[in-house]
């Protein structure tokens, strides 16, 4: 069993002619073509992706692999964090209402006699531009 490797440009963009697996002086068992487009060769394995000049691929996968591992760890560990605050948060507020920091508090009223207990009207002076100018002339 052989099979042919087509010619192909490799990655320095140099013409490389087409060889039948196995090579002759290489290794019988390998009888596939193996490799990309800018790199071919004879392989065991036709599932083979990389050649074993550059396994040092695999060994970047692996790294690639392990780094994503620790940032999905540390991502996931501080969502927990976040949601562990906010539960905190909101569990330990007081359950009175809160303070807005407003003092409302009722003016003095003067009521008239005429006036019922559902009606609320207070007398007072009317303030505003007439009577500012009022205060002022007497000055």
């Amino acid at each position: 069993m052989s099979a042919e490797c087509s010619s192909y440009l490799n990655a320095d963009k140099v013409l490389v002619s087409g060889f039948s697996c196995p090579r002759t002086g290489g290794d019988a068992s390998a009888v596939y073509c193996c490799g990309f487009q800018d790199v071919k060769y004879c392989c065991d394995d036709p599932h083979s992706f990389f050649p074993y000049e550059h396994s040092y691929m695999w060994w970047l996968s692996v790294g690639a692999l392990v780094g994503l591992s620790i940032a999905a760890v540390v991502l996931f560990a501080f969502i927990i964090t976040v949601c562990v605050l906010c539960y905190l948060f909101i569990n330990t507020k007081p359950r009175s209402k809160l303070d807005s920091g407003l003092s409302l508090q009722m003016a003095d009223r003067k009521l008239h006699p005429s006036q019922g207990p559902h009606q609320n009207k207070t007398l007072t002076k009317p303030s505003g531009f007439k009577s500012f100018l009022s205060h002022k002339d007497g000055l």
